[in-house]
């Protein structure tokens, strides 16, 4: 499951873009309106922490777990100093912490990355161990009627800073009998100091999911199945829907 190693060290570099803030504004009336009371959020698959940094911003609690310790690294160093923010090393499939939260989230397709039915349930089985009665589960994922009307191509993306620039070439091969895209990664690096260049190669695999199997799957594992819209604009998920987000809340 650790695909993030070296990768990690540019992830903020190549993803620095993202509307954090607008995503975080997403979820924070997510929350607001399905439990208004929340201010402990446990964060699974947490990356870099800038989610949790903002959210942190809303007033919430913030514990995160990742399994690579390039990621933690990063988000330790940025929260340095913020009582709000706390981090744990762990796997998304077997983390216990022994504490419950009023929200447990997972974002940026942490779920698409539990490729098997096995992993994915045991992903849901620790945000059920580790939520409130009535706590709400909040995550998005690629959604399967998009991915497969408008199927993944190649893609070049290129950032920099004052000491790096990155090239990244997106590679997909999907897998339609497993649900699967394995995304193949090409990153060349150039250091501007010593202009020299290296091949950096990583192959992400990503499961795309259908609404009828996420709903079986968190019934299964003692969740209510809540909200389900296309992730950001709150539209309803529709056959251009790449990306989803899906709401639950933990039976009590």
């Amino acid at each position: 499951m650790s695909v993030f190693n070296e990768y990690a060290r540019y992830y903020d570099l190549l993803y620095r873009d993202k509307d954090y803030a607008g995503e975080t504004d997403y979820v924070h009336t997510l929350i607001q309106a399905q439990c208004p009371g929340a201010r402990t959020i446990l964060n699974l698959g947490c990356g870099s922490g800038r989610h949790d940094r903002c959210l942190a911003e809303r007033g919430y609690m913030i514990t995160g777990v990742d399994l690579s310790e390039e990621m933690l690294s990063a988000a330790r160093n940025a929260s340095s100093g913020s009582s709000a923010l706390s981090y744990v090393g762990g796997d998304v499939r077997t983390v216990r912490l022994g504490k419950t939260f009023d929200v447990v989230c997972a974002l940026f397709h942490v779920m698409s990355y539990q490729v098997a039915n096995h992993d994915l349930m045991a992903a849901f089985a620790t945000a059920h161990a580790h939520l409130k009665p009535g706590g709400m589960f909040i995550f998005d994922c690629w959604y399967g009627p998009g991915v497969l009307t408008d199927p993944p191509a190649v893609r070049i993306k290129e950032f920099e800073d004052d000491a790096i620039a990155v090239t990244r070439i997106a590679q997909p091969v999907i897998h339609p009998n497993e649900n699967v895209v394995d995304v193949n990664y090409r990153m060349f690096l150039r250091d501007k100091v010593s202009d020299t260049v290296r091949e950096l190669n990583e192959t992400h695999r990503m499961r795309y999911l259908f609404h009828p199997e996420v709903d079986q799957m968190l019934s299964s594992t003692g969740f209510e199945p809540q909200i389900s819209e296309e992730w950001l604009t709150s539209a309803p998920l529709t056959l251009s829907s790449w990306y989803a987000l899906f709401t639950a809340r933990k039976q009590d």
